[in-house]
Order: C-alpha cells, then sequence, then structure tokens
C-alpha cells in the first residue's frame, strides 16, 4: 500500500493533524509526518516534494496557517495528489489559511478540506488510495456504515427521550 506524507509548517498544527493520523490509524495506512515551513524550509520541503514519488507516497496532506503556502508548494513539486488543511491562526480564525489553500493557480491542484479539517483529509487521502485498493474500499464502506448506525442511534435515542 501506498504511504500518505503528511507535511506541517509548525508543530503549533499538530493537534490538527493528529485527527488525520488517528484516522489513518484506524484504517491501517501508513504514513510519515514531517514539519517542513514553505518558508523558512523551502529546500526541505521542495525536496520532499519531488521524491516523493519514488519514496513510496501514494498521496501528501499539507497543513499550514496563516499565509497557507505548504500546500501550493508541495503541489508544485509533485503530481500526486495533495490535500491542504488550512489551520486557524492568530488573526482570522483561518479565513486567510483557507482562502490561501484553495486559490491555486491553474496546473497546480490543492484538494482543500475544511479548517482544521484533519479527520477528513486523512479520509480523502484513503478515498484517493482506495480508487486502486479493494481491501481499503471495503474499510471505507465498513466506517460509513458504522457512521450512519451510529447517527441512527443517536436518533432513536432523541425520540425515546422525547
Amino acid at each position: 500500500m501506498k504511504k500518505v506524507g503528511i507535511i506541517m509548517g509548525s508543530d503549533s498544527d499538530l493537534p490538527v493533524i493528529r485527527k488525520a493520523t488517528d484516522q489513518l490509524k484506524a484504517l491501517d495506512i501508513p504514513f510519515e509526518v514531517h514539519v517542513y515551513s514553505a518558508h523558512r524550509t523551502p529546500a526541505e520541503a521542495r525536496d520532499f516534494a519531488l521524491n516523493a514519488r519514488t519514496r513510496g507516497f501514494g498521496v501528501i496532506i499539507a497543513a499550514a496557517g496563516m499565509a497557507a503556502h505548504l500546500a501550493g508548494a508541495i503541489a508544485a513539486g509533485t503530481t500526486l495528489p495533495v490535500i491542504g488543511i488550512p489551520c486557524t491562526g492568530p488573526c482570522l480564525e483561518g479565513l486567510d489559511a483557507l482562502l490561501s489553500t484553495v486559490q491555486m493557480p491553474t496546473g497546480i491542484p490543492v484538494a482543500t478540506v475544511a479548517v482544521n479539517g484533519g479527520a477528513n483529509a486523512a479520509l480523502l487521502a484513503a478515498q484517493i488510495l482506495a480508487v486502486e485498493d479493494a481491501a481499503l474500499a471495503a474499510k471505507l464502506d465498513g466506517k460509513r456504515a458504522a457512521d450512519a448506525a451510529a447517527v441512527l442511534e443517536k436518533d432513536a435515542g432523541i425520540a425515546e427521550r422525547l
């Protein structure tokens, strides 16, 4: 199975990244996590992107706040799918990061999840990998069914309480 590369611009993004790693662990998807900054360590970030495919990665998740150039910088160096997680920053509650992540130029796509959407980034990465992995697709189908059952159980509980 291909690995998921997870890059965060700062270790302050770790709470968001934990949501992603928890999902990947639950699905038995291998991953690596690194801290590379688009601005402070551009050579390392670019090297990771340029060599990701040969290192066995199938998709990359990039999380950053504020200017949030990391996902775009990674996408510029690879043709692997890149998923951006805009993270909440100190000024605009993540809106700045969201806009930076979704406004990529033609030819350098970045799929973008919600602000602080680590869990959905991991699930999207899993869905991308599952295109060629029937066992992983079955795990995702099982997760969806379990999630639906949990909602229906809560629905029944509300009906009983009212």
